[in-house]
């Protein structure tokens, strides 16, 4: 037994991963670029209800707001945060938390299709299709004959 727990340990020392010191490392602390904050203002309520707005100097903001709703203390959410995207993009997103789940709006967010939408002809051919065996079906069981497929006893 203790010779298993030996090759265990073993073969869990030699599968770690091996670092190397000698290469380059990530940017240090020295490299980083300093962003300061501009705003962050936090208030939260006795009743639960609270706001916060924060805002940096790279663009970054955000900014929500709650308050507690119904028995089960769920909390009812709005707000609205804005960045610029690495493509240069201008990303500004409001949204909504409630009892109909996180409902956000924003121009870069994909649209779905309007509906109705065009049926394509082969969707409408196989509609069609399936009407006409309806119909050779149903005048089939009137006429008590045995048509070969499941049905009700006549």
């Amino acid at each position: 037994m203790k010779l298993l727990i030996l090759a265990c340990v073993a073969a869990v020392a030699v599968a770690a991963p091996q670092y190397s010191y000698d290469a380059p490392r990530a940017a240090s602390s020295e490299e980083r670029e300093f962003v300061p904050i501009l705003k962050d203002d936090r208030v939260h309520e006795e009743d639960g209800t609270y706001n916060f707005d924060f805002e940096a100097a790279n663009g970054i903001s955000f900014s929500q707001a709650g308050s507690p709703d119904g028995d089960e203390d769920a909390v009812i959410k709005a707000g609205e945060y804005s960045y610029t995207a690495p493509d240069g993009t201008e990303i500004h997103l409001t949204y909504v938390a409630d009892e109909n789940g996180f409902q956000p709006q924003g121009d870069h967010l994909p649209v779905a299709p309007e509906f109705p939408h065009p049926i394509p002809q082969f969707v409408l051919d196989q509609i069609a299709f399936a009407a006409e065996e309806d119909r050779q079906r149903s005048r089939s069981d009137n006429s008590n004959e045995i048509s070969g497929l499941y049905g009700h006893p006549n």
